[in-house]
């Protein structure tokens, strides 16, 4: 029987198993352009002057009020459309931005009510009180005094409100580490970009600076206090809102000029403070 001389086809057949895995892989590699990496996950700790917003009412509240204060933006693709705007500004202003999936957002946000946009924004300084005092206008004014507030929910909460019904300003002692995060500017629906914080020193000072320009101070408490529907409020008004778990300094709370309380049923013993902050919000403004 005569053989058969090999043909060069026949070449293919005798490959080794490595071969064909070398070249299919080499033949994806060819078909697939390669991905974008990842975003870095940056905690919101990371940069001092900076802060990871995310929400979108929170971010469009940021480009309404302060757009140069935007460094870097992250969005999923089904929020292209309705950020049409602040996109294009970013283009002008040569300011970055990436369409990346869900996951990475839950990532970058540490958390899953990204609402499908991330952005790192610069921080605003908290206002001397001396300076806060001379931007007022004369006639009624409102603001919060928080003494204790620590839970960045019902801060958030309370920024809510607080934009709601007109507060000029959130006071904080000098010894205060409140300060807007991420979490609370999402819970608070752009309202962090609506209040200003106001960096007190000398509790004392604090006091009669207040008075000085005709403030008078209500401290809110538990149960004690006059009630608040019958209470007569006066035009410039500083509410002090306690702790969430211990509730109001004592010497703080007899340092003010007035005790209001909520009536209730006593069903249950509180409001819990952002609840509570609303309800006097309200009736100051009636």
């Amino acid at each position: 029987m005569t053989t058969k001389p090999p043909s060069p086809w026949d070449k293919a057949s005798i490959r080794t198993d490595d071969v064909r895995k070398r070249e299919n892989t080499g033949r994806r590699q060819e078909a697939t352009p390669p991905r974008e990496p990842r975003p870095a996950v940056r905690h919101e700790g990371g940069n001092k002057q900076e802060l990871r917003y995310y929400g979108l009412n929170a971010v469009q509240a940021v480009f309404a009020q302060r757009p140069e204060a935007i460094r870097k933006l992250y969005l999923s693709e089904a929020r292209i459309p309705q950020l049409q705007p602040l996109l294009s500004w970013c283009v002008k202003n040569r300011i970055g931005y990436r369409v990346v999936e869900e996951t990475d957002l839950g990532k970058l946000a540490a958390s899953s009510h990204h609402e499908g946009v991330v952005a790192d924004v610069l921080r605003v300084e908290p206002l001397a009180l001396s300076t806060w005092l001379q931007t007022l206008p004369q006639g009624p004014v409102l603001a919060l005094w928080l003494d204790g507030v620590g839970n960045p929910h019902n801060f958030g909460a309370i920024l809510r409100s607080a934009a709601h019904f007109g507060v000029a300003a959130i006071l904080q002692s000098q010894d205060s580490t409140l300060a807007v995060s991420g979490a609370a500017a999402r819970v608070a629906e752009g309202g962090a970009e609506r209040v200003p914080l106001v960096r007190m020193q000398d509790r004392h000072e604090a006091l009669a600076a207040l008075r000085a320009a005709g403030f008078k101070l209500a401290a809110t408490v538990v149960r004690g206090g006059a009630d608040l529907f019958a209470a007569q409020l006066p035009q410039r008004l500083v509410y002090v809102m306690g702790a969430e778990g211990e509730g109001m300094d004592d010497t703080l709370a007899r340092a003010c000029d007035l005790q209001l309380s909520i009536p209730g049923t006593g069903a249950v013993e509180s409001l819990n403070v952002a609840a509570a902050t609303a309800v006097f919000l309200a009736q100051w403004r009636r």
